[in-house]
């Protein structure tokens, strides 16, 4: 994928991953990049740049999302990292916590893929990135809620590959481990920084790889 022909959305672009994927497309010379964040006062955090256009969106909703669908028409590049972490074991946690994680984490990424896929194919082609985690593939017991979502998600992934694959719209996956970001700042364990996760990111944008670890 050529970065410097893109309009890239972000969502979650406020802090942590989404910000520095931001800034990393940014560098790399991308036409424009759409940094979203759910709430009015997020916005103020985002990264301020002539080609950064911040929008607000809260991904769980669907008037919010089409709103923001109607407001970056010319899209061609869309990546879902907003996300929430809820601790807690399959058989304990709360429904309340099931229910938040899928929300944003499973739903709210079918909610904006659905918006813009039509929107990127309209506009030549492009790319749908979904920000995921290595627990959607090995789940850990204490992370029972998030990874459910998240292995929900990477099923979801696999899913929007086979039916965008003939509408000129690719679709990545990306798998980190633990990043050092608000949503990890009480767990004590080597942590990745966000700006290599967005590195990676754009390496594996630039050379075509589906699954970016």
């Amino acid at each position: 994928m050529n970065l410097q022909s893109q309009v890239a959305l972000v969502t979650g672009a406020n802090r942590g991953i989404g910000r520095a994927l931001v800034q990393a497309l940014l560098k790399s010379g991308v036409k424009k990049v759409y940094a979203t964040a759910r709430s009015s006062d997020k916005l103020a955090q985002l990264p301020v740049d002539p080609r950064s256009v911040p929008l607000q969106v809260e991904v769980s909703d669907a008037a919010s999302v089409a709103a923001l669908a109607a407001a970056a028409a010319d899209v061609t590049l869309l990546i879902n990292n907003a996300g929430v972490l809820d601790f807690g074991s399959v058989m304990d946690a709360p429904m309340a916590a099931f229910e938040r994680n899928f929300a944003t984490n499973f739903y709210g990424v079918l909610g904006m893929s659905r918006a813009f896929a039509p929107a990127i194919e309209k506009n030549g082609g492009g790319a749908i990135v979904n920000v995921l985690t290595l627990v959607a593939l090995a789940s850990m017991p204490g992370l029972g809620v998030y990874n459910a979502s998240k292995a929900a998600a990477w099923s979801l992934t696999q899913s929007m590959r086979a039916n965008l694959a003939g509408r000129k719209v690719a679709v990545y996956s990306v798998f980190p481990g633990a990043v050092d970001t608000d949503m990890l700042a009480g767990v004590d364990m080597p942590k990745t920084s966000p700006a290599d996760i967005a590195d990676a990111v754009m390496r594996g944008l630039h050379e075509s790889t589906e699954d970016i670890f």
